[in-house]
């Protein structure tokens, strides 16, 4: 199996072109690999969650519903669980709006790579701590997700 390599997202991301703009002092990280397969193909396979992860997802959707955070995506147009925001021939961009955080998650196909990068922009200390507590978790998931791609 080709590894997974942490890295930065190429500059070419429609993720570096979203309305609000990525600042100092949001959240990013990028993870690639290898892979033929479009950024479509790629996406629905990286999000294919394992059980740990489904069980993961609804112990979260516990914890934060009484600090009425978004459960539910009720979009039809989505990937996974994530909605879709925007796409082109080569890229996904897919993400959420909180009152907590706002996240895009990019999966993009370049150069015979898939990059999968995750941003954040935190509004405020729940949005802070929130992070803080998944970032082990997201790191564990995103490097399994990419390695399914």
């Amino acid at each position: 199996m080709t590894r997974v390599h942490a890295t930065e997202l190429p500059r070419s991301s429609l993720l570096y072109q979203q309305p609000a703009g990525i600042r100092p002092g949001d959240f990013m990280d990028c993870y690639a690999k290898p892979c033929d397969l479009p950024p479509e193909e790629a996406a629905e396979r990286a999000f294919r969650f394992p059980a740990w992860v489904s069980a993961l997802m609804r112990l979260r959707n516990l914890l934060v519903a009484p600090f009425g955070l978004n459960t539910e995506v009720t979009t039809p147009d989505r990937v996974g669980f994530f909605p879709l925001v925007t796409r082109s021939d080569d890229e996904l961009i897919l993400g959420l709006d909180d009152s907590h955080l706002d996240f895009r998650i990019s999966v993009l196909k370049q150069d015979g790579q898939i990059y999968f990068a995750t941003w954040v922009r935190t509004k405020n200390r729940f949005g802070r701590l929130y992070l803080r507590a998944i970032m082990p978790f997201h790191i564990l998931i995103v490097r399994n997700a990419v390695k399914r791609a």
